[in-house]
């Protein structure tokens, strides 16, 4: 996973450095000074943009994801289906917020709700609650310029939210809404204009503390999130958009032992199509899991719009 993390770095870097040797016949990076091309849109589903409202806006984006688990992918990476008559699924919405302070900060937040649904061998149950909740906090580093792309390094905190213990047994785990733990987190975003292109790609690096729950001590792991966005410019405020998205964290631990096979690793892709104007702006994707360790197989379908104040 590590090795496909530095491969994406390198193609988003190799695409936006292309030689002017192959400018004549690729498409030609377009600078701030020659043109000011940036088409609305509400940029790819997972993946950070960076640019920012303007000082003084709000941006307001809801999400409304259905997730269906097809199966699992155990310890060894191996893909498990889920035995037949077993259903899990989950609906999930998620309200973004972005204010511009100035024309290099921004502060934005998220929370999400969320209602799980189980139905095996033991039994049908179902929850819903609100999940772990986000505070984010971005400055540009460096504006865009005919080589270089926008450059933004951001600040996050996760908040334990969400139900974490004193589970309901009789729940099947649908109750468990969040982790339980404060996630500081320091990442990056770089987003680069190639017409009729947009690139955008990020990384972030979250240190879990340490969180007791129902009595053990427990110590997550860090974890890296790390996004490589797409998006295509169509006539008449149409878009495509492609992304893949991944995770990696290493074993927990409780009460001060490592516990054998509890590291977590995934890979999404994402395709999806969007319409915007200047103040709306949507997007529908399809959303699914193609590998992992420890973790579920799903499949998502999301609708998500914005709208500037």
């Amino acid at each position: 996973m590590f090795q496909l993390f530095a491969l994406v770095i390198a193609v988003f870097t190799g695409i936006v450095f292309l030689p002017s040797a192959y400018a004549l016949e690729a498409p030609v990076a377009v600078s701030v000074e020659e043109e000011e091309w940036y088409p609305p849109s509400v940029g790819p589903l997972t993946t950070w943009t960076a640019p920012f409202v303007e000082p003084g806006k709000l941006l307001i984006q809801p999400f409304v994801f259905y997730n269906r688990t097809r199966g699992t992918f155990d310890a060894d990476g191996h893909y498990n289906k889920l035995p037949k008559g077993d259903r899990q699924s989950q609906y999930q919405e998620q309200l973004f917020v972005e204010y511009g302070i100035t024309d290099n900060l921004e502060l934005s937040g998220q929370v999400v709700y969320q209602q799980n649904m189980v139905k095996n061998e033991e039994g049908k149950a179902h929850a819903r609650g609100f999940g772990d909740s986000y505070l984010y906090l971005r400055y540009l580093l460096n504006a865009e310029s005919k080589l270089l792309p926008d450059i933004v390094g951001m600040l996050q905190v996760k908040a334990p939210t969400g139900k974490y213990q004193h589970l309901d047994s009789a729940k099947l785990g649908t109750d468990s809404m969040g982790t339980g733990s404060w996630d500081p987190g320091i990442g990056f975003i770089m987003t680069k204009r190639i017409k009729p292109f947009i690139l955008h790609a990020d990384a972030v690096y979250s240190f879990p503390q340490k969180v007791q729950i129902d009595g053990v001590n427990t110590r997550y792991a860090d974890y890296l999130c790390y996004d490589l966005g797409v998006e295509y410019f169509l006539p008449k405020g149409f878009n495509l958009m492609f992304e893949l998205n991944g995770y990696l964290q290493a074993d927990t631990k409780q009460d001060g032992e490592m516990i054998p096979s509890s590291n977590t690793e995934y890979l999404t892709l994402a395709p999806g199509i969007g319409w915007s104007c200047d103040k709306l702006q949507f997007l529908l994707a399809y959303q699914r899991v193609i590998s992992g360790i420890n973790t579920d197989a799903n499949d998502s379908v999301v609708l998500t719009g914005a709208y500037t104040f």
